[in-house]
């Protein structure tokens, strides 16, 4: 039996080759689950590979949206969370019945969801999008009435990006970059001078007015990787910074806030992982096939839009 964490990484690499499992990792996840996982990224990036490769079973070290975009795209596969408590606010804020009483009485808009959403949720929305395609979809969408839900942060960005569409938002979004202030950037900026301040767009518009980049998980790890300066100051999960830290050792990463911690993604570690592989631990996914197919129809539209 493992007594140490690199022990334990081995067992779990040899029982997800025995068992043929696909581990998944987000990027916010900690940096000992994302060396044992074969593919680490955002949520839609996770779904999309999930989808092409020939196992049968998934695990997935995330949050419980991010199980239930892989089994609507792979509904074949035996999906797994590895943590069941492993939730997102900002995807259960809303509901379906919220946007069908919406529906009824705004006929004339198109519903955009965020892909940080319910399965229940996608049922009843016109065309998801994540953080890095949401400008390029709603700009090409034929409509000039948009409700953009959940998250009103992002919302704004992408209205002030595609000014020509009348969008309408709802006060929702992520609590942990929504909590994170102008003060907070002011303080880091002026800490550190000469770092590039690379945000997220689900931070408040008083926050991302002040970056010098503005993008997702992912893009804001390709820019810090790419980019030809030597500090940053990362505006979201303190993960990203940890992951830039290893990546690029002869660079500094500074966190905008100590508080830009999920606790959602945290709660996950090793030892969940074991036990999801060892079947002594894990949720299973399941949905209806109706559900199934209601929740896919968006995610199509979406990968349709954003070629």
């Amino acid at each position: 039996m493992a007594n140490n964490v690199i022990d334990l990484q081995k067992e779990i690499l040899d029982i997800k080759k025995k068992t043929g499992t696909f581990i998944l990792a987000h990027t916010y996840q900690g940096r000992e689950i994302c060396e044992v996982a074969d593919v680490v990224g955002d949520s839609f990036q996770l779904s999309v590979a999930a989808s092409k490769v020939e196992n049968k079973s998934v695990l997935m070290c995330g949050v419980h949206f991010m199980a239930e975009t892989v089994k609507i795209l792979s509904p074949e596969k035996k999906v797994i969370l590895a943590n069941e408590e492993a939730g997102c606010p900002m995807a259960e804020q809303f509901g379906a019945e919220e946007v069908k009483a919406f529906r009824k009485k705004n006929p004339d808009y198109t519903v955009v969801s965020y892909i940080n959403t319910t399965a229940a949720l996608k049922c009843v929305t016109d065309v998801c999008v994540t953080s890095s395609s949401a400008v390029k979809i709603v700009e090409k969408i034929d409509n000039q009435n948009i409700l953009f839900i959940p998250d009103c942060n992002l919302g704004d960005y992408v209205s002030k990006q595609v000014s020509n569409k009348n969008i309408k938002t709802w006060m929702g979004g992520c609590p942990v970059h929504a909590r994170i202030k102008k003060a907070d950037a002011l303080r880091m900026k002026e800490k550190h001078p000469n770092a590039l301040f690379l945000v997220h767009p689900e931070c408040r518009p008083e926050v991302v007015e002040l970056a010098d980049y503005i993008g997702s998980t992912s893009g804001i790890m390709e820019y810090a990787k790419k980019s030809d300066a030597k500090e940053f100051i990362i505006g979201t999960e303190t993960s990203i910074t940890e992951h830039l830290s290893y990546e690029c050792r002869d660079k500094s990463f500074y966190s905008l806030s100590k508080h830009l911690i999920c606790p959602n993604m945290k709660i996950t570690n090793l030892m969940d992982v074991y036990n999801s592989l060892t079947g002594r631990g894990g949720l299973e996914i399941e949905m209806d096939k109706q559900t199934l197919k209601d929740a896919r129809k968006c995610i199509d539209e979406m990968i349709r839009l954003g070629k």
